[in-house]
């Protein structure tokens, strides 16, 4: 995958109890194709477009996922994710959940002061 660009919403999530049921109706509403990305014992799901690109994901509510806003969450790129939450924090922001991978990539959902939720995205490439 290449570098997005930095304050571009890089990837679109949305998080739900029961994402089999859910994939079925956005690809049938959509036209996107799902393909399993697998989690263990259960799979979440990459949405393809009809050119094959990912271009969202649809997940359960399990593992790392269970705490995660149920809604659209969109990943905005940001150049480092320490920075991003600090300036969030200092604005009035609430960090809800932050992760960080030993490969550098990480991401923090963010609630904005209005109550909005979206997430952070320290993109790592080769993630």
């Amino acid at each position: 995958m290449d570098m997005p660009k930095m304050g571009a919403i890089g990837w679109l999530d949305l998080t739900v109890q029961d994402a089999e049921a859910t994939k079925d109706f956005y690809a049938a509403a959509c036209g996107w194709k799902p393909q399993p990305q697998y989690m263990g014992d259960y799979a979440d799901f990459n949405m393809l477009d009809a050119d094959g690109n990912a271009v969202a994901g649809v997940c359960h509510a399990r593992g790392a996922n269970i705490n995660l806003p149920r809604m659209w969450m969109p990943y905005v790129v940001v150049a480092s994710l320490e920075n991003a939450v600090a300036a969030a924090e200092e604005s009035g922001g609430t960090v809800l959940e932050k992760r960080v991978e030993s490969s550098g990539a990480g991401m923090a959902v963010v609630q904005d002061p209005a109550g909005a939720c979206f997430a952070l995205w320290q993109f790592a490439p080769g993630v």
